[in-house]
């Protein structure tokens, strides 16, 4: 991905540009995702999980606040949007998802300040509705991916 980021025209370029992004994974990699509502976090973890899995069942945890999904590697899907506190995170045992033998994916990652580990691969999407979306990859050490 480029310094200036990548444009999605379109949901398909969209779903393709993170299948690409989730070939870059390997076991142990944390990614924050951020974006407004609307902006397709889900989609991009779900387009992952397929590329990475071969199956498309990644749904929001926003109520269930965790959801994984069985695999080699395994993958961890976290969503904080209902969280206040670092200190509910812990007490949904959150923390434990965080392994060396799973990728994890975050959702508002900015929720929880603190609940994340330092080495973490930051998606930022910007646009909602049927606009394009702006994809930003930031990778650990502040370069742009």
């Amino acid at each position: 991905m480029s310094s200036d980021g990548l444009t999605a025209a379109t949901p398909a370029d969209f779903e393709r540009l993170a299948g690409d992004f989730a070939a870059t994974l390997g076991p142990g990699d944390v990614v924050a995702l951020s974006g407004d509502l609307g902006a397709g976090k889900t989609t991009f973890v779900r387009a992952a999980v397929l590329r990475l899995l071969g199956s498309d069942e990644a749904t929001s945890p926003t109520f269930t606040l965790r959801h994984t999904y069985g695999g080699s590697p395994r993958i961890e899907h976290l969503d904080l949007y209902r969280l206040d506190s670092p200190e509910e995170a812990v007490e949904a045992g959150l923390h434990e998802a965080f392994s060396p033998d799973a990728i994890t994916f975050v959702e508002w990652p900015e929720r929880v300040p603190g609940l994340l580990p330092g080495n973490v691969v930051r998606v930022e999407i910007s646009g909602s509705g049927d606009a394009e979306r702006r994809i930003t990859v930031r990778r650990p050490g502040g370069r742009e991916a």
